[in-house]
């Protein structure tokens, strides 16, 4: 088998097989966008074209690439409307696309959700909408539950953003605080049939997660919410605080018949990009590892696990069934980590997670990294992530960057910038959370 051999047998030394390891990493970057590219994934998930009315809705990063290729693929009359994020719009001939705020959502998300709303209300059992969804769609498809301010929940998401809290905690908030979230937009549509395309950027795939699941049972509950912000310490703005405690507008649970005719596609997901990138690993003669695509935790930390496991591989002791790894290996990873924000840098995860990775690395030989958010933006730079290589501590030191102080200040962007190893693709139109290699060329020395 590639890259395994005895792991009674002495490591040894052997000349490196990937003579470029910066290009192959950026290569299986490439690869992992490739999979979920909406002009690949939609098409052969589209549903049949009803009797009455087609209804394009929808929201997340993906969402207007997505509606280009429904226009170019549908055998029939429709028309819609979905929002993305600002520089992520497509120019539709029939589906309407409004560019808004994310991750902080803003009025233009608001507007956007409104006419959502009202587009769906009144159809028919004849009719179809066509809900086109993925990764972002939670600040993008912002519509306060009533007696909600905007800026009170721009305020509660400010501050869940910096407390280091998951995904699947974020969006129950966010779900408990909405008009729309939590299986409301489904809910508004009935009698008409709902097919979603859904494009997942969330650890587990839940439907009910994805951009806070817009049409889909919410099973989570008002006292959850309540008890994320406690856990966090997050004092939320008084009207947010009422209206969790008085919980009087529950979302729709599993088994309403408001929900009878929904149906959920997953049509790309963080597991399947993951394997894309590694048969390119294996075309190139690299042993590609899947570590798990729903990796959570402080970016910081997972760091420390990854930079543990990618040591193990160079001194031969990473053992699976039996049998010790082979250098070149590519250890792979996608998921969802978070960063707490205690200092003034900038930066997203990847960035810090990439930091961390260098600092916890110092300088071994044989290993390089990239780890980069699939939409092409981290957090909220200009950069997808970044790439570290064996000689990055000696270059940081050379430039007077003191890594250690970077990542004390949330700063990954800052010192990537300065070395010249930020990866940089601009918007993706596409989103299946974070991509993290980690390549072994060789034993340690």
């Amino acid at each position: 088998m590639l890259g395994i051999r005895g792991h009674n047998n002495e490591p040894e030394m052997t000349r490196p097989a990937v003579s470029d390891p910066r290009a192959l990493l950026r290569g299986l970057f490439d690869a992992a966008l490739a999979a979920a590219d909406p002009a690949r994934v939609v098409p052969p998930n589209l549903p049949t074209p009803p009797q009455g009315r087609t209804l394009v809705v929808g929201a997340g990063k993906a969402a207007a690439a997505m509606a280009m290729v429904v226009e170019q693929h549908w055998q029939g009359a429709l028309e819609g409307l979905v929002v993305t994020r600002y520089g992520h719009g497509l120019p539709c001939r029939r589906i309407e696309v409004i560019e808004a705020g994310h991750p902080v959502p803003d009025a233009a998300g608001t507007r956007a959700a409104q006419a959502m709303m009202e587009r769906v209300s009144g159809l028919g059992a004849d009719d179809l909408v066509l809900c086109l969804i993925s990764g972002g769609g939670s600040a993008l498809l912002v519509l306060p539950a009533q007696g909600i301010a905007l800026d009170d929940k721009r305020a509660v998401t400010r501050a869940l953003l910096a407390s280091g809290a998951t995904i699947s905690e974020f969006n129950c908030v966010r779900k408990h605080l909405s008009a729309i979230k939590g299986g409301r937009l489904a809910a508004a549509a009935a009698p008409a049939r709902v097919v979603t395309l859904a494009i997942s950027d969330v650890p587990g795939d839940d439907p009910a997660v994805i951009a806070s699941g817009p049409t889909v049972a919410d099973p989570t509950t008002f006292a959850e919410a309540r008890a994320i912000l406690a856990k966090y310490r997050i004092e939320p703005p008084p009207a947010i605080a009422a209206y969790l405690s008085a919980a009087a507008q529950e979302s729709p649970k599993p088994g309403d018949p408001r929900l009878a005719h929904t149906e959920y596609r997953l049509i790309a997901t963080p597991q399947g990009a993951l394997e894309t990138a590694a048969a390119v690993a294996r075309a190139a003669g690299v042993l590609p590892v899947i570590l798990g695509d729903s990796i959570e935790g402080e970016a910081r930390d997972v760091a420390l696990v990854h930079a543990a496991m990618a040591r193990q591989v160079a001194a031969g002791r990473f053992v699976v069934g039996g049998a010790a790894l082979e250098p070149p290996v590519v250890l792979l990873s996608g998921g969802e980590t978070t960063v707490t924000v205690r200092g003034k840098g900038r930066g997203g995860r990847n960035a810090e997670f990439v930091l961390a990775l260098a600092i916890a690395l110092d300088g071994a030989n044989g290993i390089h990294a990239i780890a980069c958010d699939t939409d092409g933006i981290d957090g909220t730079e200009d950069n997808a992530g970044a790439l570290i290589a064996p000689d990055t501590p000696r270059r940081a030191a050379s430039k007077g960057i003191d890594l250690k102080a970077r990542l004390a200040d949330n700063d990954g962007y800052g010192a990537f910038a300065a070395l010249d190893d930020l990866v940089l693709t601009g918007p993706t139109r596409t989103n299946v959370n974070d991509f993290r290699a980690i390549l072994i060329t060789e034993y340690a020395r």
